[in-house]
C-alpha cells in the first residue's frame, strides 16, 4: 500500500477495461479519477494536481500525447505512463522523450503496472529531495511578467499586444488583487510611450479634499499649506501613461473636471486659471461596478463612456485555477530569488499544489503570492514546500477529489448557493474571454444582453 493518498488520473476509452483497472488501483491505495477520452482528461488536468496520469496512446479524437504533452506542461513533478499496443513502441518512445516516465504494453499485466508506478514514484520522490528541474514557461504563457495558460489568460494577452499600440483610453476592471496595475504596467511597456513615465495615481487612498490637487497640481497659496507650486500627476505623465486606480471613488465636481481634461487634453492647477496643455495616455482601474453607478446617478454617464473606450476585464483566480501551477512556479522563481542567499531549487509537492488549487483565494493573485512568499519563509533549507508550510486557511481546503459541480456531498448541499457560484464563475469567465464586451459575453452565455446585466447586478458585492 502507498504511504499517502496518491492521486492517479486513468484515461481509457473502453470502459470495461478501465473500470476493471481503477478498481484494482483503488485496492492497491490509490484514488482514481477515471477519464474516457483526451478531451476529458485534459480538462481534469487543468482542474486538479494529480500525482499520476495513465493513459493510453490510441484514444479517439486527441490522442494520448497531447494528454502527456498537457500534464507536462502544467506539473513538474507529475508521473506519466503511457500504455500501447506492441506495435506502436515507437510513439510511447517518442512520449517519454516528450516527457512520459515510462510505458506498458498491452496486454496490461497488472503487477509490471504496479511496479513501472513505484519506479516512477520513487524517483519522483528523490529528485524533489535532490533538485527542483525546473522547465522556463513557454512564451505563449507570459505577456511582459503576467502568467497564465488558461483560455480566458491567452485571450487577455492577444488583446494586451493589439491595444498597447494604440493611444485609446482603457478601463480595467476586476476583482482586488486580480493585477490590475500591473497589466497597466504591461500596456505601457509595450506601448510608443514605453521610453516616458508611468505615473500611478490611486484615488481611492487619497482624501478627497487634497485628491484634486494631486491629481492637477497647485500654485502656490491655493490652499493652507500650499507653499509652492506643485506639478499634479497629469503633468508628470506627460507624453506618458497615467493610471487612475480605483477612478469611481471621485466626486462629482472632480469627475467633471476629469471629464475635461480627458477631451480637451488640457486642464487648470488648483488656483491658477491658465490652461496647461498634456499629451496623457489614460488607463483607469475599478472594482466596482461603473455602469451600475451611473444607473445610480454616483458616475457621470460621459465620462463613463470616455473611460470605457477599451474594456479589458480581469477574471478572479477561482475562475482559472489551471493558472495557479505557473503563478506559482513564477512567484518562486521571483521570491527565491530574492533570498539572501538565493534559492532555485524549490519545488512545492503535487499535494500542496492540490491545496492551493483547492482554496477559493479571495484575494486573488495578491493573496496566492503573499502564501509563496510565506511559505518560502517557513521552509528554510528544505527543496521543497508542502502543505504544513501554506497558510492555515489554505490547508483547511477540501481537495480530495476534483471539483465536480454535479457531485452530491453526503451531508447534502445549498442547491441555490452552489448554483449560484457556478453561474458567478461562467460569467466571470465569459467577460474575460471577451475583454468585458458585455454583448459578447452574453453571446458566449447564450442569454441576452439585458439579462447579462441584470445578472452582474446581482453579483456586484
Amino acid at each position: 500500500m502507498l504511504d499517502r493518498d496518491t492521486h492517479l488520473l486513468l484515461v481509457e476509452d473502453e470502459p470495461v477495461l478501465r473500470e476493471v483497472t481503477a478498481t484494482r488501483l483503488r485496492d492497491h491505495g490509490y484514488e482514481v479519477v477515471q477519464a474516457a477520452s483526451g478531451e476529458a482528461a485534459i480538462e481534469r488536468l487543468s482542474e486538479f494536481a494529480f500525482d499520476v496520469v495513465i493513459t493510453d496512446l490510441r484514444l479517439p479524437g486527441v490522442d494520448g500525447t497531447a494528454v502527456v504533452e498537457a500534464a507536462r506542461d502544467r506539473y513538474d513533478e507529475i508521473v506519466v505512463v503511457v500504455v500501447t499496443g506492441y506495435g506502436t513502441v515507437p510513439d510511447a518512445v517518442a512520449a517519454i522523450k516528450q516527457g512520459a516516465s515510462d510505458f506498458v504494453t498491452k496486454p496490461v499485466e497488472f503487477e509490471h503496472l504496479l511496479h513501472v508506478l513505484s519506479s516512477a514514484l520513487e524517483q519522483r520522490r528523490l529528485k524533489t529531495e535532490n533538485a527542483y528541474l525546473r522547465s522556463q514557461l513557454d512564451a505563449r504563457y507570459r505577456f511582459d511578467g503576467i502568467v497564465g495558460r488558461s483560455q480566458a489568460m491567452r485571450d487577455l494577452f492577444e488583446m494586451l499586444e493589439t491595444v498597447s499600440a494604440t493611444a485609446s483610453t482603457i478601463l480595467i476592471t476586476g476583482e482586488t488583487g486580480t493585477g490590475k496595475e500591473l497589466v497597466a504596467r504591461a500596456i505601457h511597456q509595450n506601448s510608443p510611450r514605453s521610453k516616458q513615465r508611468f505615473v500611478a495615481l490611486n484615488c481611492g487612498a487619497i482624501p478627497e479634499t487634497l485628491l484634486e490637487a494631486e491629481m492637477f497640481g497647485h500654485v502656490r497659496g491655493a490652499f493652507t499649506g500650499a507653499v509652492a507650486n506643485r506639478p499634479g500627476r497629469f503633468e508628470q505623465a506627460h507624453r506618458g501613461t497615467l493610471f487612475l486606480d480605483e477612478v469611481g471613488t471621485m466626486n462629482a465636481s472632480l469627475q467633471a473636471k476629469l471629464l475635461r481634461a480627458l477631451q480637451e487634453r488640457e486642464f487648470e492647477r488648483v488656483g491658477d486659471t491658465r490652461p496647461i496643455k498634456v499629451d496623457v495616455r489614460i488607463i483607469a482601474a475599478t472594482n466596482a461596478d461603473l455602469g451600475r453607478m451611473v444607473e445610480e446617478g454616483t458616475l457621470r454617464e460621459d465620462l463613463y463612456y470616455r473611460l470605457n473606450v477599451i474594456p479589458v476585464h480581469l477574471p478572479p483566480l477561482r475562475a482559472r485555477r489551471e493558472d495557479i501551477p505557473a503563478l506559482v512556479r513564477g512567484f518562486l522563481d521571483r521570491l527565491g530569488a530574492e533570498q539572501l542567499p538565493p534559492r532555485t531549487d524549490v519545488a512545492v509537492s503535487q499535494e500542496a499544489m492540490r491545496q492551493l488549487m483547492a482554496f477559493p483565494w479571495p484575494g486573488n493573485v495578491r493573496q496566492l503570492e503573499n502564501a509563496i512568499e510565506r511559505a518560502l519563509a517557513l521552509s528554510p533549507g528544505r527543496s521543497h514546500i508542502d502543505v504544513g508550510d501554506l497558510p492555515p486557511e489554505v490547508r483547511q481546503a477540501d481537495p480530495d477529489e476534483p471539483e465536480d459541480p454535479a457531485r452530491l456531498p453526503e451531508d447534502g448541499i445549498d442547491l441555490r448557493a452552489h448554483l449560484q457560484r457556478i453561474e458567478r464563475d461562467l460569467v466571470e469567465a465569459a467577460l474575460a474571454r471577451s475583454g468585458g464586451n458585455k454583448q459578447q459575453a452574453a453571446r458566449l452565455l447564450g442569454i441576452k444582453r439585458t439579462t447579462l446585466v441584470e445578472k452582474t447586478k446581482r453579483m456586484a458585492p
